[in-house]
């Protein structure tokens, strides 16, 4: 079946993205759009008509990593339970080996494309605190929990629930053996210890 005018092929989109992730991982700002558009098998029209630029991939693909791991936020759960859902969606999404792959093409690409790296963090880290931020603050509101500093909280939250994970993933040090889910459940309580009305 043909697609309508103006229709968006959304698995190109998503190969566009993933070859992207894989090339800054290898080859960090160097990665060209050419490289790009011959990995995820598309042309390079049609990798432009996508996104303009490499700083447009990469904000697509932080905003896909922000939006996963923050469904959690959306759900209405009680705070224990989509704080212990949002720890374990961060250390699953940026634990693995792709998290910390994707990590360590950031880090290439910082002194060789700050524009992309501005754009990489404020629309996915960036965005994710600020998302966490806004959760925190309508928590607070609701007297669930008390957050007189709902961004610095979600720094805090951050921090605690990933440790020194960002770190190795950086460094390409392998992480350690441990139950994740408990590690969640542990850093959620903590917090909510922490911040409670």
């Amino acid at each position: 079946m043909p697609r309508i005018a103006g229709q968006i092929d959304e698995k190109k989109s998503e190969a566009i993205l993933d070859a992207a992730m894989a090339l800054f991982a290898e080859k960090g700002g160097a990665a060209s759009m050419e490289q790009i558009a011959r990995r995820a098998g598309v042309s390079k029209q049609t990798l432009y008509n996508r996104y303009a630029s490499k700083v447009e991939i990469g904000r697509a693909m932080a905003e896909r990593r922000s939006e996963a791991i923050t469904a959690p936020l959306r759900s209405g759960g009680d705070p224990l339970e989509v704080l212990t859902a949002l720890a374990q969606a961060m250390r699953d999404k940026l634990c693995n080996a792709e998290g910390r792959s994707a990590m360590r093409g950031v880090a290439l690409i910082s002194p060789q494309a700050p524009d992309l790296a501005q754009a990489v963090y404020h629309a996915g880290a960036g965005e994710s605190l600020r998302r966490l931020a806004a959760w925190l603050a309508d928590q607070d509101a609701r007297g669930r929990l008390r957050v007189p500093d709902p961004m610095q909280a979600a720094e805090m939250f951050t921090g605690m629930t990933m440790g020194h994970g960002y770190l190795r993933g950086i460094l390409g040090v392998d992480e350690p053996d441990v139950d994740q889910s408990r590690r969640a459940r542990e850093t959620a309580e903590r917090f909510i210890r922490a911040f409670a009305p």
